[in-house]
């Protein structure tokens, strides 16, 4: 049965890409096992994050994207995450109509995930369904996600290209360094860039990048573009595959996977370790120590001590 599912995810097999994701999101026994098995046939897909706030026309540049890639006959995977969503692996009906638009085309697959209330998982298990749909053998993969939570930056940090998209409206500065997002940008897209305070928001993207910028780094990009109107999307898709031919020669590409497989290990062995510490009988200790506020009588370090050497004994 599993060496059949996994057969079916390297074919290519939708029906088993989607029992694949759902052992993933809800956590069920196999996972492990399967993401295991499914290691040797990772390809070395190229992972795309797609960020920014609400309203801003990521899911309209998302479409027209897929479209160029199928134009150049490569295959795409799509993973659409709304950390708001209260649905598990549950597509929000915008996204189930785009996954209907795309069920009769074998080169692409999409699948939208909730947080399920779960914000710090939903980055791992975003990684996790990626490596199914590499395995799968798709070209590029691409992460969209709303908003501009710490939940969000940790996602797209999981992709080996970040593109932020932007509106004239987000045009504070302020505002765009508060919410980190010219730490995780690699190109920057001001869309619906025929509204009113376009130039001055590139103005102001420009001042900051280059004060924030890192020599180790590539510069980043910054592109104009009107999704409705397919106004800039060749230059998007041009500048993308440019920036992604920049990282492979620089051995930024290399050392970003790196680092993001150091990052699963550690988070890996973090979530293993903390779930083997914590026993009922800690838990309960934990609990009684702090039934009244006002009754707490050590600090919290100190506890963690004793909690600890509980686990040496």
């Amino acid at each position: 049965m599993h060496q059949t599912l996994v057969h079916g995810i390297v074919n290519n097999d939708h029906g088993s890409i989607s029992k694949a994701l759902t052992i993933i999101e809800n956590d069920l026994p196999e996972r492990s096992s399967l993401l295991k098995d499914i290691q040797e046939h990772s390809a070395q897909s190229l992972r795309i994050g797609i960020t920014g706030p609400p309203g801003a026309g990521k899911s309209t540049l998302t479409d027209l994207l897929i479209e160029l890639f199928l134009e150049h006959d490569k295959t795409v995977g799509v993973i659409a995450v709304d950390p708001t969503s209260p649905f598990t692996g549950g597509a929000l009906l915008g996204d189930r109509v785009r996954m209907n638009n795309y069920a009769w085309n074998d080169n692409v697959y999409m699948r939208s995930m909730g947080s399920n209330g779960d914000l710090g998982g939903l980055a791992k298990r975003s990684q996790e369904l990626g490596d199914v749909l590499s395995a799968s053998g798709k070209d590029y993969i691409l992460f969209e996600t709303v908003g501009v939570g710490q939940s969000e930056h940790d996602i797209v940090k999981a992709a080996d290209i970040c593109v932020v998209v932007l509106v004239p409206e987000s045009g504070d500065e302020i505002q765009m360094m508060k919410a980190g997002l010219i730490e995780i940008g690699d190109i920057f897209v001001i869309n619906k860039s025929d509204r009113d305070g376009a130039n001055r928001l590139s103005s102001a993207l420009k001042n900051i990048l280059h004060y924030s910028s890192n020599h180790e780094q590539l510069d980043p990009l910054i592109l104009n573009t009107i999704g409705t109107e397919k106004n800039g999307i060749k230059e998007l898709y041009n500048g993308l595959l440019s920036y992604l031919e920049k990282m492979m020669k620089s051995g930024h590409l290399n050392n970003r996977r790196k680092d993001r497989y150091r990052q699963r290990v550690l988070d890996c062995v973090r979530e293993r370790l903390e779930n083997n510490f914590w026993t009922e009988d800690k838990r309960e200790i934990l609990e009684r120590s702090t039934l009244e506020i006002e009754n707490i009588s050590k600090a919290p370090h100190i506890m963690a001590e004793d909690l600890l050497a509980r686990s040496t004994k």
